[in-house]
């Protein structure tokens, strides 16, 4: 029986007009939600033994074809790379190099911007220094050149803007046709910034060493190093002492 064809029958019986056929779903229903009946020792031992195989898979996996395949798009990649949850999805010409010991997760998306720039000269580039934490589901699209330098971390669902991907123009919009040159730019992360969850970079900015930006910030212009920012637009709210 296929899903429709079972969601008619259920429905069927619920909103049958004779209350035995209606008594007969609740006790379906019930039958079906309760669980067969097992000693904890089997319990444990079954989500051990789970848990191990799924480790394991994962492990051989990451070790074997999501890593070696990665390395093969990157142009240059340190050691001790550690991808995990799969391969990041890679969308046009953008040349990616990474420092040493970085991890990303695979569930990270990086874009070029694949309309032609007015100088044929500007290879999208995104440079990923050494010790950087690159969270689940963040986004970074490149128009010119995103560079993450050593120590920073991106938390998950972080989304760094250099290029729009669309115009202001609401007819061209429709039109399909690609947003403007004077609208992209670069976006640089400095020494050992961090990105709390869910934090949006927009073009053209640069965020100074040791900068710590507060979850949901929206960054519009360049911060200084050493604060803590926050709000959308982000705004300074305090400075990090570094003597302490």
């Amino acid at each position: 029986m296929n899903t429709t064809s079972s969601f008619d029958f259920k429905n069927w019986l619920r909103s049958h007009p004779n209350p035995k056929m209606r008594n007969l779903f609740v006790i379906l229903k019930r039958a079906r939600a309760t669980g067969i009946p097992t000693p904890s020792f089997y319990n444990k031992a079954l989500y051990t033994l789970l848990t191990i195989l799924r480790n394991g898979i994962e492990t051989l996996s990451r070790l074997f074809v999501y890593t070696p395949a990665f390395k093969g798009r990157v142009s240059k990649c340190g050691h001790s790379l550690y991808l995990y949850s799969g391969l990041p999805l890679v969308t046009g010409p953008l040349k990616i190099s990474l420092g040493n010991d970085c991890r990303v997760s695979g569930h990270t998306t990086f874009s070029a911007r694949t309309t032609p720039h007015s100088n044929p000269a500007i290879q999208p580039e995104l440079i990923v220094g050494s010790n950087v934490d690159i969270g689940w589901q963040v986004t970074i699209a490149v128009a010119e050149k995103v560079e993450i330098q050593d120590n920073v971390r991106i938390a998950g669902r972080c989304q760094l803007f250099g290029y729009s991907g669309h115009p202001l123009n609401a007819r061209q919009r429709a039109e399909g046709a690609p947003d403007e040159d004077h609208r992209i730019g670069s976006i640089v992360l400095e020494q050992d910034v961090w990105l709390a969850t869910g934090v949006t970079v927009q073009t053209g900015v640069t965020i100074g060493q040791g900068t710590i930006v507060a979850a949901g910030s929206v960054v519009t212009h360049d911060l200084p190093a050493n604060v803590i920012a926050a709000g959308c637009p982000a705004k300074v709210v305090k400075h990090i002492d570094q003597t302490l």
